[in-house]
Parts: C-alpha cells; sequence; structure tokens
C-alpha cells in the first residue's frame, strides 16, 4: 500500500514532494531528491545523496546507495520534455554513482530494468534501454541508449556498449571489452572491438544447466565460431541439434530466435 510521502521513513533533510507515492516502509537517507512523480514500493532503502526524478517507478525490496540519478532526462537533443518513463523492479542492488535516465519518444519511451540485479558503481544506463534480470553490470559499465539486455548477463568492469546493440542471456563480456555488434545467448566475449572468445561454460553449471544441455551449447559454439560457416549455414546447424539434444529444445529456440533478429549492419560478435 502506499502512503503520503511524509508517512514513510524519511529523513528530515530529504526534499520529497508531497506528491510522491511511496510505501510506509520505504527508507530515504539525508539529502535526497524525490521529485512528484516518483513511485516507489515497500521495504526499498534509498540512500543518501540521491536525486529520483520525472516518471520513475521503482519496485519492492531495492538498494539504492548513495549518489545515485535515476530517472534524469534522456542525452538525446531529440527529447522535448516528453513524460518517458524509467521502470526498475524488485530486489535490485544499485550501488554509488550510477546514472539511469528515461526512455525517449523514438523508442517506447521507458527506460527498464527487471529483478534481481546487482550493479556497481558508476554504472551508466541509457534510454530506451531493456535490462532483464539477474543480471551483473561490474564498475564503470556503459550502455548506450536502446541496448537490450537478456536474462543473467554478466558484464566485466569498463565494458561498453554502443547504442542499439542486443546481448542474449547467459553471456558474458569481460573487462574492457567494447560491444559494436549483437552478442549472442551463451557467448563469453573479449576485447575492443570484442570477440568471440568461448561459452559461459562454468555460470551455466552453476545454473544448473545439464550436461545436455551444456552439450547443445558448445555445439552451438562450433557451428557459429569453429566450423567456417556463414551465418545462415550456422542457423541451419543449430535447428538440427534439437534432434540429438532435446533436452535443450528451449535453449536452440532461444539461440535461433536471437540471431534471426541480427542486424545486417551491426551482425554479431564473431
Amino acid at each position: 500500500m502506499t502512503m503520503p510521502a511524509e508517512s514513510a521513513r524519511i529523513h528530515a533533510t530529504a526534499l520529497v514532494d508531497p506528491l510522491a507515492q511511496l510505501d510506509s516502509s520505504v527508507t530515504v537517507g539525508p539529502y535526497s531528491v524525490i521529485g512528484p512523480h516518483v513511485r516507489i514500493g515497500p521495504g526499498t532503502t534509498v540512500g543518501a545523496h540521491c536525486v529520483i526524478e520525472n516518471h520513475t517507478t521503482i519496485g519492492a525490496d531495492n538498494q539504492i546507495f548513495q549518489f545515485n540519478s535515476l530517472g534524469g532526462v534522456p542525452q538525446d537533443k531529440k527529447y522535448a520534455g516528453e513524460p518517458c518513463e524509467l521502470v526498475i523492479g524488485d530486489r535490485n542492488t544499485v550501488r554509488e554513482f550510477c546514472t539511469f535516465n528515461i526512455g525517449s519518444p523514438g523508442d517506447s519511451g521507458i527506460t527498464r530494468i527487471g529483478n534481481d540485479n546487482w550493479i556497481m558503481a558508476y554504472v551508466h544506463v541509457a534510454h530506451d534501454c531493456m535490462v532483464g534480470n539477474h543480471t551483473i553490470f561490474a564498475n564503470n559499465t556503459t550502455l548506450g541508449g536502446h541496448v537490450h539486455i537478456g536474462d543473467w548477463v554478466i558484464l566485466g568492469g569498463f565494458t561498453g556498449v554502443h547504442q542499439f546493440v542486443r546481448l542474449g542471456a547467459h553471456s558474458f563480456t569481460a573487462v574492457s571489452s567494447v560491444l559494436l555488434a549483437d552478442l549472442p545467448p551463451f557467448v563469453m566475449c573479449q576485447g575492443q572491438p570484442a570477440k568471440a572468445r568461448s561459452m559461459n561454460f562454468e555460470g551455466l553449471r552453476r545454473r544448473g544447466f545439464s550436461a545436455e544441455r551444456i552439450g547443445a551449447v558448445k555445439a552451438m559454439h562450433k557451428a557459429l565460431y569453429r566450423d567456417n560457416l556463414t551465418l545462415e549455414q550456422a542457423k541451419l546447424q543449430i535447428s538440427s541439434l534439437v534432434q540429438k539434444y532435446p533436452e535443450a529444445l528451449a535453449d536452440v529456440q532461444m539461440m535461433l530466435a536471437f540471431l534471426a533478429q541480427a542486424s545486417p549492419q551491426r551482425g554479431i560478435v564473431r
């Protein structure tokens, strides 16, 4: 149940607009500023010196550390004050000095961050980004506008992602990687620009993938990166894997769906 802002646990030095909707269990630290269109769900903690503004909705049980700027307008010269949004889900950890922008009218108008994400210091999430669940963004990760991040993605420190790039579920970037092309599911990459190095096998084991499913991922890696096939040839080979690895049907379908949407201009990390 949301309550008027003054009924929540707000430090005396915080400035919370009376029109903001904060659950009565929300905690707001010293000198934070919260605007009139902000909604914050139960159990969320906002640290000191944070600014949360514009049409920003934050779910339950998030831990937002000090010195964050959430809901700022896009760094987009075309933006003209439209009422776009930032939507953050539940149980996220947002460490210090992060900047998350609202969406823009040139896309869906929403920047969206899912649930159970671990976002370290100095991360920038630009307008219209879509971040899934259970991701880890190490320090100084930067997402350009319109980037889509799948579930369980791990981005190494100082990773830079070009605008409109997509990263598939369970993918992984090494420190200081620069992504100029789409990164398929399961792929580990490194470099400037990033090149594929392997698949995230250890991460899959930790998440309970069976030996058969991991075998299918190895076969997908071989088709994409080791058999000297064109992308179309690799897709045909990947589609046949369900006969040998029926348990991996959903994994194969996810890979094929991702590859089908690859941009002709950007391509995929190879």
